[in-house]
């Protein structure tokens, strides 16, 4: 029997969002751990990327609702009576459910119940993506089945959770991983600085290989009949800034012939549509919805400018550092973004992409412009930015440090 034996919490999978998550997986497979998928929610993407594909791990989905699985929960609240830690966690639970009175509250401590009852005997250690709502789910569970839990936190679950509750949660988890030197900075100064670690987000190059080189690159603006082409990655969501983006495209001088591609489902896709409509520029914008990895890395390389304008939403929401830029620098894509979270780690400006503050619609207009028309300019920035991918970015630098991690959990190092 496998002494690496992982059960991993996710909110939903598989998502075609959270490609990274997917490529942690698999390499976690591949250095010897037996994974254990627990999802709190069912896909609702109707396509996969091939990384997911590859995945061995079971997967199993706790009940997304309580009450259509409710023989399931109350099954689990009498097997839970007990474990080593349902009186401890009932305990964390209720003190919890005081501060935060929600049904949401109620729906973790279910679910915690089921995975407790159902999949955590067959694991020696609980893992959760996200520090919200899985790492409830996976705190509730660790506790009442007396296991250890770690965390890895990335960007909304970091911005918008309570600070009491990250706090107790870092109090006691072994060890939190995060994606951004802002975010790790932020949350060691409100729980026990050691138990943070700075990991980024590395990616599979032999997924994103070098690209090809294509005379489309040499486009400026200026030529109607082959515009640039301006691509952006992402959910239809506010912290993306696709709101402003749009703004700063019905900005540009009618001279300069481009036009705009958007990946990626969503909330606000319909709205955006519509902003287009009234801005009068939906004839040069176009909704793709999600897509699989294989058909985003094509639309890479049929692109001049990858754009992604963040910002921090009326919540406190914002991206850490978005994989997708990272993707799009592999791809020798100079990218325009903002001055924002984990983004200035990757994006020097004026080295391998220019960032601008977040909500300047004028900054954004300005240097669409600059890039646009200046190819030699972006295929400069591209070459340092690929490089600065390939050097610093790749998976096997960065799972190294988890692997080491969920090893000292185990009692392996």
């Amino acid at each position: 029997m496998s002494s690496k034996r992982i059960a991993l919490v996710l909110k939903g999978y598989p998502r075609l969002s959270e490609t990274f998550i997917a490529q942690e997986i698999l390499e976690l497979e591949r250095a010897g751990f037996d994974i254990s998928i627990v999802s709190l929610r069912f896909p609702t993407d109707t396509k996969v990327h091939p990384v997911h594909e590859e995945i061995e791990a079971a997967v199993h989905y706790l009940p997304e609702y309580l009450h259509q699985e409710i023989f399931r929960v109350l099954r689990a609240k009498f097997a839970c009576f007990i474990k080593p830690g349902f009186w401890k966690a009932l305990s964390v639970f209720l003190k919890d459910l005081v501060r935060d009175r929600t049904v949401n509250r109620i729906r973790r401590w279910g679910q915690a119940l089921v995975m407790a009852n159902e999949y955590t005997d067959d694991a020696d250690h609980i893992y959760a993506h996200f520090l919200h709502t899985p790492c409830s789910v996976a705190r509730y569970a660790a506790i009442i089945s007396g296991k250890s839990f770690s965390i890895s936190a990335h960007a909304k679950d970091i911005w918008t959770s309570p600070e009491w509750e990250m706090r107790e949660k870092l109090i006691d988890c072994d060890w939190l991983v995060t994606c951004t030197k802002g975010g790790a900075d932020y949350l060691s100064s409100i729980a026990p600085p050691q138990r943070v670690k700075l990991v980024y987000h590395g990616l599979d190059l032999t997924r994103f290989p070098k690209p090809p080189n294509t005379v489309g690159k040499k486009r400026d603006g200026s030529d109607r009949n082959d515009p640039l082409q301006i691509l952006t990655v992402g959910r239809a969501v506010a912290k993306k800034g696709i709101d402003n983006l749009l703004q700063a495209l019905a900005g540009l001088d009618d001279y300069f012939h481009w036009q705009w591609t958007h990946i990626g489902g969503g909330p606000l896709r319909d709205d955006l549509k519509d902003l287009a409509k009234i801005l009068g520029i939906d004839d040069r914008c176009h909704f793709k919805g999600s897509m699989p990895q294989l058909e985003v890395l094509d639309h890479y390389h049929k692109s001049d400018l990858f754009v992604l304008p963040s910002k921090i939403d009326e919540t406190g929401d914002r991206d850490g550092l978005p994989n997708v830029i990272v993707e799009a620098q592999s791809q020798r894509l100079p990218v325009l973004s903002t001055n924002i979270s984990g983004i200035p780690e990757l994006i020097e400006s004026g080295f391998n992409g220019i960032l601008v503050e977040p909500d300047d619609v004028p900054a954004l207009t300005r240097e669409i412009t600059n890039l646009g028309s200046n190819p030699q300019l972006r295929m400069e920035m591209g070459q340092a930015g690929e490089a600065k991918v390939r050097s610093e970015f790749s998976h096997k630098e960065t799972i190294g440090t988890l692997v080491s991690l969920l090893d000292e959990s185990l009692g392996l190092d």
